[in-house]
Order: C-alpha cells, then sequence, then structure tokens
C-alpha cells in the first residue's frame, strides 16, 4: 500500500448534469481523486474532513485516496466474505480457469469458518455449493442464483466477521482447521 502525504485539493465543482452534481475533488501525490454528492454542503464538508486529515498529518492511501484513519475503519468494517468476493471480482479477468476453480474450492472451504460465535447454517453442503458455484464464480453472477442458494448467501453476508476479527486466535485456529461450525457437530472442514 502506497502512502503519500502530497495532497492538494480543488474547489468544489458543480456538474448541473448530473444527479450527485457537487463533486470534493483532490489529488493523492498528482493521482486525482473525487467523491460525488447531491448537494453542495456535503460535498464541502467531505472536502473539510479530508483537509483536516492533511493537516493533522494523516498520509494518504495513492490507490484509494483516503487518509490511513479511515482506511482503519474500513478494514474494520468489510466482512471475510465481502473482501473475497472483491478478491474474485478483481481477479477474475486475468487468472486461468483451473486457477479460478482452486480459489473457489478453498474460498468455499474456508469462508465458512469466520463467522459470528455460534452460527451454524443448517446445511452446510448447500452453503459450500452457492459459495463456490456463485459466490466465486465471477460468470454466474449474470444470473440469479437459485432460491436454495440465495438464502444461504444471506445468511453468509449476515454472519461473516469484519477482517479484523482475524487477529483474534480462535478465529484464525477455526479458520486453519477449516473447523466450520455446522448444525449438529463441533468443528471438521466437512
Amino acid at each position: 500500500m502506497a502512502m503519500s502525504y502530497n495532497i492538494r485539493f480543488w474547489e468544489i465543482r458543480e456538474r448541473p448534469d448530473r444527479r450527485k452534481s457537487f463533486q470534493s475533488r483532490w489529488t493523492v501525490n498528482g493521482q486525482e481523486k473525487s467523491e460525488s454528492f447531491i448537494v453542495f454542503a456535503l460535498a464541502d464538508s467531505r472536502r473539510a474532513k479530508l483537509m483536516t486529515a492533511a493537516r493533522e498529518g494523516e498520509p494518504f492511501d495513492e490507490h484509494t485516496g483516503l487518509p490511513v484513519s479511515e482506511l482503519r475503519s474500513i478494514k474494520q468494517r468489510t466482512t471475510w466474505y465481502d473482501l473475497v468476493h472483491e478478491y474474485i471480482e478483481q481477479r477474475w479477468e486475468r487468472t486461468p480457469g483451473n486457477t479460478r476453480r482452486t480459489l473457489a474450492g478453498a474460498f468455499a472451504t474456508v469462508t465458512p469458518a469466520p463467522v459470528r460465535p455460534g452460527a451454524a447454517y443448517s446445511d452446510p453442503r448447500v452453503l459450500r455449493r452457492a459459495l463456490y458455484s456463485w459466490a466465486f464464480n465471477k460468470k454466474a453472477w449474470e444470473c440469479e442464483p437459485p432460491e436454495e442458494w440465495l438464502h444461504a448467501l444471506d445468511w453468509m453476508k449476515r454472519n461473516s466477521l469484519p477482517v479484523s476479527a482475524l487477529a483474534e486466535a480462535d478465529v484464525l485456529r477455526r479458520a486453519r482447521r477449516c473447523d466450520v461450525p455446522q448444525a449438529g457437530r463441533q468443528g471438521g472442514c466437512g
């Protein structure tokens, strides 16, 4: 992650042809960044918040354009499921087919482990199939998943722990052992 203290801010730009017509703009090490808002006051407030972070000496991430404090906050809210789903989306086009299958299988195996304590999906086979065949298969996103998979994926989204929870020893141990909580039994990969 490349960080920079070279931050420049521009005035709020109005673009009347758009629904979100007020744009807060800045550069991080020469790379343009922007966020759009419906009203001027929101764009101005966002600009002021970013300027305060820069004035307080926070480095900004060159890729996202965000100050380090906001990146930490995002990391605390991003779930393991969301992170893996986003990873698949970003890597799909440049990943060979066999590697795609390997990644989908590995992620479908480990993703049910970092969930809320005590959470267990009623049918682990359906959950794994939904993860492998739809959630971690970008080509399948063109179609709506079967109803049974929708329920499993909804459960996964609700129960997946934030990425920050992987710092906790018991969560990490469960994931390393594939100790997926399942209804009616403790642990196992399967």
